[in-house]
């Protein structure tokens, strides 16, 4: 069963093509981008757990930054890993302009608060561990550091989905 739509969604402008043909790898609808959801989604909530085994990371507003940027990755790219995996069970996937803007302004801004929650976190980290590691014992530091990592890598594959569906807009 092939989903067919309009090209330039108007039913008077030209022959239907399917929609396999107007979809890159890692746009929304994809195998790829379920794989870039779920990486998403397994990074933050890593970050997220490493940094909260912490019992002291409220003490720095860097790392309750962090936590509360996660909080929101995670429900983000776990929802759109399950829209991809419905998507891929009813091969129909959904690149409705509409709907594609609002997904790739929500990655927009979660991408720029995760890359900015990352950097801040790995900042204080390392001025924490120049002060001889008074303030921060190797065992807290060591699981800061590794939150810092992941979110690194959430952000980066957030930043990837949003390029790709972004890409997806012109032929629509």
């Amino acid at each position: 069963m092939n989903c067919f739509c309009w090209v330039r969604g108007d039913h008077s402008l030209g022959p239907i093509i399917a929609m396999d043909e107007l979809l890159l790898p890692g746009s929304l609808g994809t195998s790829a981008s379920l794989t870039l959801r779920l990486g998403q989604t397994i990074f933050s909530s890593a970050s997220l757990l490493f940094m909260s085994f912490g019992v002291e990371f409220y003490s720095y507003t860097a790392f309750s930054y962090l936590v509360t940027v996660m909080g929101l990755v995670l429900p983000w790219g776990f929802t759109l890993a399950m829209v991809d995996a419905y998507s891929l069970c009813a091969k129909c996937p959904l690149p409705q302009p509409g709907i594609l803007w609002i997904i790739i302004m929500g990655d927009w801004v979660l991408s720029i608060l995760a890359l900015a929650a990352a950097c801040s976190t790995a900042a204080v980290i390392d001025l924490l561990l120049q002060n001889d590691g008074s303030y921060c014992p190797p065992k807290f530091c060591s699981r800061y550091q590794f939150s810092a990592a992941m979110a690194f890598l959430s952000w980066i594959l957030t930043a990837a989905s949003s390029l790709f569906n972004l890409w997806v807009i012109p032929s629509l």
